[in-house]
């Protein structure tokens, strides 16, 4: 009978591999990759709230959720460490190097309640990761777009504007800049 095998940049993986592996350390994968899904999750709460606080301009709460990522970030490094750390013993064990060791690899010589488990895992942190994407993108053009609005909104104060420039009213118009100052510096 001809056993499955899997191939991933040039190690090939079999379901026999897996007799090489301490389960223990497998469990102990699973329980960071737990962590890592923690983790991401958290990260998508906060980064809901960063905009939320952006937007409110609530400077208090800001400046207090940028001091929980500092600190959640820094706190989180341990389990990032023991993932590299568990991923180069798990690659030794198999005989492939740390860039070959994947959780597809790892998948496909599991078998029963473990591989499920790794599936499943597997399926949360990919759907979870996109998700991450999403909101960092949506983030990251919210503060874009403030940045550019205080740009514009300086540039009428002080009168930085030039004739041939444009900006927008409440409804979308465009509407070219005067030589009239929004604010009249003379005392």
């Amino acid at each position: 009978m001809k056993t499955a095998t899997v191939e991933t940049k040039e190690h090939t993986f079999c379901p026999e591999d897996i007799q090489r592996v301490n389960p223990a350390k497998i469990d102990e994968l699973l329980s960071i990759l737990d962590k890592d899904i923690e983790h991401i999750q958290a990260n998508l709460s906060l980064l809901e709230q960063l905009r939320t606080f952006v937007v409110k301009h609530n400077e208090k709460d800001l400046n207090r959720l940028l001091e929980k990522i500092r600190t959640e970030s820094k706190n989180y490094e341990s389990n990032e460490l023991k993932r590299h750390v568990l991923r180069k013993q798990l690659a030794a064990d198999l005989g492939c190097s740390r860039e070959q060791m994947t959780l597809s690899g790892l998948e496909m010589i599991l078998s029963g309640k473990k591989k499920a488990k790794l599936s499943e895992t597997k399926s949360k942190l990919r759907l979870l990761t996109n998700q991450l994407k999403r909101e960092h993108l949506r983030t990251a053009l919210l503060l874009s777009e403030c940045s550019r609005f205080n740009r514009l909104l300086l540039k009428s104060v002080f009168n930085f504007v030039s004739p041939g420039d444009i900006s927008y009213n409440s409804k979308g118009l465009a509407r070219r800049q005067t030589d009239t100052a929004f604010v009249n510096m003379r005392f």
